[in-house]
């Protein structure tokens, strides 16, 4: 039966026609080779079954290619990775923070601005350019899960309250401000168009095209610690209650291995992991 014909289970119980293409190119995405994505597919497809769930063939298709290599395994669970920065949401926040601040941007996480009616603690707040960006973080730890309009409409009007003092102030370092929405997953159409039409930045996992977390990530080299493939659960929640939530930042804090109790020999495969993903 051609591997059109199969239809696969997505995490929102969607019933869809296998793509090939959509393995191919994230598998690609990983850096693995020419010969090793279609050795992976070639497997998968002769493993495929009706009903089949994608997390199955995640599953399979990241078993595969560890065995490869790591590091492509690595960059392969990626998305996987960022909800496993959860349930709390704030390393996301903190990883959010980091990737604008290895952009350029001077960031501050969790700082409380005044608004004109209330006060609100904002998740990041990030200067470049002149322009003080006000962000918010909204985190699934789960997925399948998209924001809706909801979420702009909220955040709309929480920048909006903060706005007109921030504005008005007479000393400061910024010429301009912009409210953000960021999230791990995506958002709705409805959720895009009003963002668009309020004047907000939106930052999904694909969005905008081209520009989004997964092509920021890759393009900086800055993954999350959990994706590595060497440290444990236990390690990297040491870790990130540590705020050590990049790889690059765990390169340069190697001793927090140490007190893990992580044998020297561990330690340096470690690091070599950590180097091979922050210059891969």
């Amino acid at each position: 039966m051609p591997a059109k014909q199969f239809h696969i289970t997505k995490s929102t119980g969607e019933k869809v026609d296998f793509s090939m293409e959509k393995l191919k190119n994230s598998l690609q995405f990983s850096g693995a080779t020419e010969d090793m994505v279609s050795e992976i597919v070639q497997r998968v497809q002769d493993e495929l079954y009706q009903g089949i769930t994608t997390r199955e063939i995640y599953n399979r298709a990241y078993a595969l290619l560890k065995k490869k290599k790591s590091v492509y395994a690595s960059k392969y669970k990626l998305k996987k990775a960022i909800y496993e920065l959860g349930p709390t949401g704030f390393p996301f926040e903190k990883f959010i923070s980091g990737i604008l601040h290895y952009s350029g941007y001077q960031t501050k996480v969790g700082e409380v601005l005044q608004g004109t009616c209330v006060s609100h603690e904002i998740d990041v707040i990030a200067i470049k350019n002149g322009i003080l960006n006000v962000i918010e973080c909204k985190f699934h730890s789960e997925d399948g899960l998209k924001c809706n309009v909801k979420v702009p409409l909220y955040i709309n009007s929480r920048y909006k309250d903060v706005k007109g003092p921030l504005d008005s102030q007479k000393e400061r370092n910024f010429t301009a401000t912009e409210g953000w929405v960021v999230t791990n997953t995506r958002f709705t159409n409805d959720a895009l168009e009003y963002g668009k039409c309020a004047g907000l930045y939106l930052l999904s996992w694909d969005y905008p095209h081209g520009d989004g977390l997964k092509e920021r990530i890759d393009r900086l080299r800055l993954y999350p610690i959990t994706v590595s493939t060497l440290l444990s659960g236990r390690e990297k929640d040491f870790l990130l209650e540590r705020d050590i939530v990049l790889c690059r930042q765990l390169e340069k804090n190697d001793f927090l291995l140490d007190h893990l109790g992580v044998s020297n020999g561990r330690k340096q495969r470690i690091l070599k992991e950590m180097k091979s993903l922050c210059n891969s």
